[in-house]
């Protein structure tokens, strides 16, 4: 079944009433998607688009990426404050937005990267944007502004499509009982209010052993 065209002038509408970190995101997703005509048509006239040398692809690994993200993410680059007010005290600034892009975009390539197969690339890419997010938790200033209340739970992240994807990169080559404390760990970091869900979504890629050890996680508030 085909679908249906777009609405484009109600698209136009819900675009222009959405915020600057949402439109970042929206264009990080369209570079990746776009032929090269149509970026220069679209964004040739706002900034110079930087070509490729012959003989340059482009490609970068993703670990690389990820690497040049966090390094960058701790050097502060991110960082970027400004007086907070009554007005202003739930806006986000340039950089947070910007950091807020980036993790999305690599994010998603990660996913992307364990639907292929390369689940062990995965689970190394994950667990560094991972490992920056209780960063944040620890040392909110280290790494982005919060003009209210700073911490992860301020990143926008799909838990319920991430997590699973990672539990299937840590499910095949894990211990049972790294697999359970893993597993347990990500859980109470970022999505503790979603639990049951998560315990289940890791139980569906666990072998035994690592089925075994679930066993004695929490489900809800209580034990099994």
């Amino acid at each position: 079944m085909n679908q249906a065209p777009v609405d484009l002038q109600k698209l136009r509408e819900a675009l222009r009433k959405m915020s600057r970190g949402h439109l970042l995101m929206i264009a990080e997703r369209a570079l990746d998607h776009l032929p090269n005509e149509t970026l220069v048509a679209l964004i040739g006239g706002f900034v110079p688009v930087p070509l490729l040398d012959d003989g340059q692809t482009g490609d970068v690994p993703l670990l690389d990426q990820m690497r040049e993200f966090c390094e960058a993410s701790l050097r502060g680059d991110y960082h970027d404050s400004f007086d907070v007010n009554s007005k202003n005290c739930t806006q986000l600034s340039k950089g947070t937005e910007a950091f807020i892009a980036e993790f999305d975009r690599l994010i998603t390539l990660t996913r992307g990267a364990a639907t292929a197969g390369s689940l062990a690339m995965a689970r190394a890419a994950f667990e560094q944007l991972f490992a920056l997010l209780r960063r944040i938790d620890e040392d909110p200033d280290s790494v982005i502004f919060f003009a209210d209340e700073a911490g992860s739970w301020q990143i926008p992240v799909d838990w319920r499509a991430v997590l699973p994807t990672y539990f299937q990169c840590l499910a095949d080559d894990t211990s049972g009982e790294e697999f359970a404390h893993v597993v347990d760990a990500a859980i109470s970091d970022f999505c503790h209010h979603e639990r049951p869900y998560h315990v289940a979504a890791a139980e569906r890629v666990a072998n035994a052993a690592q089925k075994a050890a679930l066993q004695s996680l929490p489900t809800r508030n209580g034990r099994r």
